[in-house]
């Protein structure tokens, strides 16, 4: 294999030049294709298994039907208690749900709120509250497009166009959409009854179930900065209405916290509507920013708020406030509390003792969200980052589920062929599954969850296969943050890693400015393209290692603004520091795959610089960038393909409240830059997270944004959606798969989704696009084998998609066409052996090949089955035989494709390509096939003499019927029933007569030739061995069978037939028609 940079297969010549010829001699392509004519070319969803869901809601007195809602991965609703879940809201613009509610007196009106309220970095943002009055079959967005996150909704319990929404805000900066909203016409306008101020929002919300004009709320004054997160100010605590939210109180006094709070939970019961709880975040009596705090968790009301008392100090039932801390009270037992937080904790004395729960009874892990049915307290559900879980026994035992709503950081590829895909998962390890698990056998099909395993590093990290030995592989992080640049060097052959961080000092806790290298939470880490031996890893330094880790040297200085005032602690009143909110980092980084030592760094403080001779040197092109504001994050550099001056950087400003999309791109080095973002739209969740250039075609770009994919066909002047059947999610990270031309996208929601083969994309030109239809290029197709599967559930909800198997075949019609394209392939030897039909839609098509020839002759019955009369033919009198039809696979080698559309005829080579992994030789291939195809004949044989011994039995029995009132009936009807014995003697020897297709019947009677056939094909075709001798000896007595068959067919044409066409012709009546 040749390589022009590191890793990457080199077209072969004749390859080449036809692809200079698609870019160069062609008139240029603007953008002038619509999404639509592009929309068949659809993504799968591969994995890995994912977790996070934040919001639950159920039904009162409905034991199967839940919905919940996954911190960016959309709605999932349950018809059948949790064994099968479906997600009800694709198709929609937004995905983090943070609040779900049904209305009590219409379970068909479902309110959805979305935006995550529960707090750390990387965590997505909403456009307001939808609704939907048809149980989640269709929904209605209703408004509130600038709160950001919704924290709960709540809906009157007799009137259901009463709604209250809990509004935290997006709290990037200080903002009036903050506080609690009702409506009391279904959504159609809301007001804001409760605002506190514009940096404090509402973090919850309960309504006493006995009495709806009372309602509580607790309010968070909260800001959050790329830098830090600050919880706690005068404007939170308890607030109160009595009059439904016209008029509101915020309560003091008593037991309750004199001092400035942070965030507030608050719970409730119908068992006793003047208990109530709060989790209230206090500082735990350390001091913050240099004044005193109070100390403190839980509180107690049991006069309806009037006078409270502290009850606990525990801290498992809040843990980390911001993300966590919420509660639920049991309905029929108001001293029964459930906490939820890393630990899920319960409390059966009102709050003064409380235990964690572990083992059977702990639903998951990192709770947030509770749902208890009120009329039965046994039943209820728990949503948190371990998935959704549903217990019907008061939380003894939880049945768990979960969903595919993997978040995912980074996505990286492999060389393998098929390719292995990389991942860092939130809540999950670094981690390796297959882009298509090539499983066969009782168990195969899809890509099980069990196929993906660890591959050292953490959730945030950074897996990246070695592009020479892609069993090595380098990953980073740990589920605890960066720590001093954690990195791991695993070898998937001992399934061990050796763990070669760069500064193994514990950091966990620390503030940024307080450590010697800022490793932010997902620091990135590269291998250079030029030599798979140097390794790079990013803190506020470039560091590099040409050893394994070994040792690390520095590659630059501090490229960072190193603004000391963005380095002290994050969290406010709770501290919360595992590098997520380190400041003045490297935060992007690449190096040019075509000009060895240009090197580009980003920090998540808003600069850019490069090198230009391997990091000796750096210069700072920050301010080279028109229109761009300070203080964003550069979230990925992408160095040309093309051009060693050449990058494209994507910068987001979302964390200091501005919204709008920023990506640019230079063509020297940085001197000069071009804002690239035509045709993305304007919106809250319109920022951008990576940009990636098409590695074969120069000016094909590819763009994520936190909710949509988009493309460009003309180097980023103007984009477009690729979303096609994506759900919307953060697009976080696209890579390129260039052996199968993949498009391979990174969700932080909805897991890993693949667009297999876009060869169509990448040769697109105006030239194609004006013609009345193109065939294009095809990418040469593996003859995978099927290898054995791993055990695995069958109805597995996080299970991958494979793709259709064979080879793609993409074609272009201008217009649509009312009836099919027909798509003829060709053998090397220039013999059709299969003719396709494919859709015929305005824009690209595809269809998929199995790489197989014709089906064999299919056998259709015309008469039942022995001793079953209850068998029905079908209106023409047909029945489909018991026994399939069978085709070869194709031989390895160059096919040719030709589309005929319009009247237009063209053709195009197709390279089919044997199976890497095949014990098998070409020769042993070529055997095995001959064999294949020479039994498809006697197959087609055996399937011709059925089916005519069919038509003339079918012929018999309708002269019965027919003279059944004629004068020689009883002559006829002797005459038809020996006949039909002679033919059934030879059909019975054929084909097994008495089967049905039902009861499993092909083991009650032994199998004949037809059967016998089919068998042996289907074990000759097993994997890519030559025949053996067995294999040759039964099929040359199943031949020999097939020619007595034969023989005594035509000895009854030549010597039966004859007279009983006579007695027919004798009698003025038909005779009998032979030929099929």
């Amino acid at each position: 294999m040749t390589t022009n940079y590191l890793g990457r297969k080199r077209l072969p010549l004749e390859g080449l030049i036809s692809l200079l010829l698609i870019i160069f001699l062609v008139p240029a392509f603007t953008q002038d294709i619509s999404p639509d004519q592009y929309g068949q070319i659809k993504y799968r969803h591969i994995g890995p298994v994912g977790n996070r869901v934040v919001s639950v809601a159920g039904i009162e007195g409905d034991p199967l039907t839940y919905y919940t809602g996954a911190a960016s991965g959309g709605i999932w609703k349950t018809v059948d208690g949790g064994l099968n879940w479906e997600p009800i809201f694709d198709g929609k613009p937004v995905h983090a749900i943070g609040a779900l509610a049904v209305a009590s007196s219409d379970p068909n009106v479902v309110w959805a709120g979305t935006g995550e309220p529960f707090i750390r970095s990387n965590v997505s943002i909403g456009d307001g509250v939808w609704k939907s009055t048809d149980a989640g079959e269709n929904w209605t967005h209703m408004g509130l497009d600038k709160t950001g996150r919704i924290s709960r909704m709540i809906i009157h319990p007799t009137n259901p166009d009463v709604v209250y929404a809990a509004s935290l805000g997006h709290a990037y900066l200080p903002q009036k959409e903050r506080g609690i909203y009702r409506t009391k016409d279904g959504g159609k306008n809301w007001k804001l009854v409760l605002a506190v101020n514009d940096s404090t929002g509402a973090s919850d919300l309960v309504m006493d179930p006995n009495n709806p004009r009372i309602l509580f709320a607790g309010m968070w004054q909260l800001d959050i900065k790329t830098w830090g997160r600050e919880s706690g100010g005068p404007g939170g605590g308890i607030f109160m209405t009595r009059d439904g939210g016209d008029t509101w109180e915020k309560l003091k006094g008593s037991e309750l916290p004199k001092l400035p709070v942070g965030k507030v939970a608050i719970c409730n019961t119908p068992a006793n509507s003047d208990r109530i709880y709060a989790l209230i975040e206090t500082g735990d009596g350390v001091p913050w920013h240099g004044r005193e705090t109070e100390s403190g968790e839980l509180w107690r009301t049991d006069d309806g708020g009037k006078n409270w008392k502290l009850v606990s100090y525990n801290r498992h039932l809040s843990g980390r406030t911001a993300y966590y801390s919420r509660c639920a009270v049991s309905p029929d037992d108001p001293d029964e509390v459930y906490f939820l937080a890393a630990a899920y904790s319960i409390t059966k004395d009102g709050g003064h003792t409380s235990e964690v729960v572990s083992g059977a009874g702990r639903p998951n892990w990192d709770h947030h969200d509770m749902w208890i049915d009120p009329s039965n307290s046994d039943r209820m559900a728990v949503a948190g980052d371990g998935g959704i879980s549903i217990s019907n026994n008061r939380g003894k035992t939880w049945f768990r589920v979960q969903l595919p709503v993997a978040q995912l950081y980074h996505v990286n590829v492999d060389n393998n062929v098929p390719y292995y895909v990389y991942a860092n998962r939130q809540d999950g390890p670094s981690t390796r599954g297959p882009s298509r698990s090539r499983t066969g056998g009782f168990f195969g099909g899809g890509i099980s969850r069990g196929m993906w395993h660890s591959v050292g590093g953490g959730e945030s990290g950074f897996a990246t296969p070695d592009p020479i030995d892609p069993d090595i592989i380098w990953s980073s992080a740990s589920g605890y943050g960066a720590g001093g640049g954690i990195v791991v060097h695993y070898n998937e052959k001992r399934r061990q890693f050796r763990q070669v961080e760069v500064w193994p000092e514990a950091t966990f806790g620390s503030p940024a400015g307080d450590i010697k290298y800022r490793f932010q939470w997902t620091f990135p880490l590269l291998i250079s393209p030029h030599d798979n031996n140097t390794v790079y890893v990013t803190s506020q330094h470039v560091h590099r290692t040409n050893n394994g880790g070994q040792s690390w040297e520095l590659a630059s200085p501090d490229l960072s603004t190193g603004d000391k005032s963005k380095m002290g602690i994050s969290g406010g009143l709770t501290p919360d520091n595992i590098g997520v909110e380190y400041c003045c980092v490297i935060y992007a980084f690449d190096e040019s795959p075509v000009e060895k030592g240009v090197l580009w760094a980003g920090t998540n403080d808003g600069l850019v610089h490069v090198s230009r001779d391997n990091g000796n040197t750096w210069k700072d092109v920050t301010d080279n960038i028109p229109g761009l504001p300070p203080l964003g994050t550069v979230r990925n550099i992408d160095a040309s393909k093309w051009d060693g001056g050449k990058a494209y950087i994507t910068v987001d400003f979302h964390q200091v409240g501005n919204f709008d999309p920023y990506i640019y791109k230079t063509e020297n080095y940085g001197r000069r830059w071009k804002k690239i973002t035509r045709g993305i739209p304007s919106s809250t969740l319109s920022y951008t997270r990576n940009v990636r250039e098409d590695p074969v075609r120069p000016g094909l770009l590819y763009l994520g944004t936190e909710n949509s994919l988009y493309v460009s066909f003309n180097d980023g002047d103007e984009w477009q959606p690729l979303m096609n059947n994506m759900p919307a999610s953060p697009m976080y990270w696209i890579v390129i798969q260039e052996e199968f031309n993949d498009l391979v996208v990174g969700t932080y929601g909805r897991g890993i989704w693949i667009m297999d083969d876009i060869t169509p994309l990448q040769q697109l030109n105006k030239k194609i696009t004006s013609s009345a239809a193109h065939l294009f290029e095809p990418r040469k197709a593996y003859r995978f084998r099927p290898i054995t599967s791993p055990f695995t559930m069958f109805d597995d909800p996080s299970a991958g998609e494979n793709p259709p198997y064979g080879a793609s075949i993409n074609y272009w019609l201008n217009e649509s066409a009312e009836d099919s394209v027909s798509i003829k392939i060709s053998d090397p030897s220039g013999n059709l052996i299969r003719t396709l039909k494919g859709p015929s839609s305005a824009g690209i098509n595809r269809v998929w090949w199995d790489l197989r020839g014709e089906l064999s002759k299919k056998i259709i019955l015309r008469t039942k089955p022995l001793h079953v009369d209850w068998v029905e033919l079908d209106d023409e009198g047909k029945l489909d035989a018991a026994v399939g039809q069978s085709s070869a696979l194709v031989t390895p080698g160059t096919y040719t494709v030709e589309l005929d559309a319009f009247g237009i005829n063209t053709s195009k080579k197709l390279s089919i390509v044997k199976d890497p992994h095949s014990e098998g030789s070409e020769k042993d291939i070529a055997e095995q096939t001959k064999m294949i195809l020479d039994m498809q004949s006697d197959i087609n044989e055996t399937a011709s003499l059925i089916n005519r011994i069919e038509m003339i039995r079918s012929q018999l029995y309708d002269i019965r019927i027919m003279t059944k009132d004629h004068e020689v009936a009883e002559e006829i009807s002797t005459a038809v029933e020996s006949l039909d014995k002679k033919f059934i003697s030879v059909e019975g020897e054929l084909y097994q007569m008495r089967l049905t297709g039902a009861g499993q019947d092909g083991i009650r009677w032994p199998a004949k030739l037809a059967g016998k056939l089919g068998y042996l094909a289907s074990v000759v075709e097993t994997a890519d061995f030559p025949p053996n001798d067995q294999q040759r000896e039964v099929h040359q007595i199943l031949k020999d069978r097939l020619t007595l068959y034969d023989k005594q067919f035509n000895n009854i044409l030549r010597n039966e037939l004859p007279a009983f066409d006579r007695l027919m012709k004798k009698h003025n009546l038909t005779g009998i028609i032979t030929e099929d």
